[in-house]
């Protein structure tokens, strides 16, 4: 459940000044998976969270040049071991998706929260990571009843032709598989 001021109890805290207020009136029903790796392609190192934070430092690798001073943040992040990080409370706004659009309605930031997966299009994603996804999922559908599975979609559903993420290697099927488990548990 979550903890003082939207931050999800067991999440580690990293918080990040990329985020703000959400629309007056906006309800929380949207779940947007992505995927990030930094460098791309590789895991762990911690330059997601320095991303996320503004703390990328551009001489570290040529790709970190091109991105160093794009202000981006996403609610959570869940690692390849599992973990959770939290960078923006729930209850505002990440800047995660960018130019989107979900049921007609524009601008998916306002009224989604974002799931970041370490990961890339292509590479499995680890039984730690849907483990972690689903009870994160649980959690949020609990705490925000507009929140359905229905509601659960990809940065490419929302973005289409501009993102792929989470890509073929995310197993929608074993994914949905789980969160009805859960759900009946």
């Amino acid at each position: 459940m979550t903890g003082e001021k939207d931050w999800l109890v067991g999440a580690r805290l990293c918080p990040s000044s990329n985020c703000g207020e959400r629309p007056v009136d906006s309800e929380i029903s949207l779940l947007v998976i992505h995927n990030i790796s930094l460098p791309p392609g590789q895991f762990g190192g911690g330059y997601i969270e320095q991303f996320f934070t503004n703390q990328l430092n551009a001489d570290e690798h040529r790709y970190f040049a091109e991105i160093a001073d794009m202000q981006v943040s996403s609610h959570l992040l869940i690692d390849r071991q599992g973990k959770v990080v939290q960078f923006v409370p729930l209850n505002q706004r990440a800047w995660h998706a960018g130019d989107s659009s979900f049921a007609g309605c524009a601008n998916c930031n306002d009224y989604s929260i974002g799931i970041e997966l370490e990961g890339t299009d292509t590479a499995p994603y680890s039984a730690k990571q849907y483990q972690s996804l689903v009870q994160v999922c649980r959690e949020l559908m609990v705490i925000y009843p507009a929140l359905t599975t229905e509601r659960i979609v990809g940065h490419s559903d929302i973005s289409p032709g501009r993102k792929t993420d989470p890509g073929p290697a995310f197993d929608w099927v074993q994914f949905f598989a789980m969160l009805a488990n859960a759900e009946s548990a």
